[in-house]
């Protein structure tokens, strides 16, 4: 009786281990898709400046040629 009881309480702190572990990487790969998301949106707003940055030179360009 003894080892079933110690068996079933094993087999449950077990579960909860897996479970935390479980919790951990699912939050990680979150984590993950949250940087790259970041990561994109950064790129694209440093693709607008450098857009907006060109299209001022080319007026500025523009201006000292009339």
């Amino acid at each position: 009786m003894r080892t079933l009881v110690a068996v079933a309480v094993a087999a449950l702190l077990a579960g909860c281990g897996l479970d935390a572990a479980s919790s951990a990487a699912t939050a990680a790969s979150l984590k993950k898709q949250e940087l790259e998301q970041g990561q994109k949106t950064m790129q694209r707003a440093q693709q607008k400046i450098d857009a907006a940055v060109q299209q001022m030179q080319q007026r500025a360009a523009a201006d000292a040629d009339k």
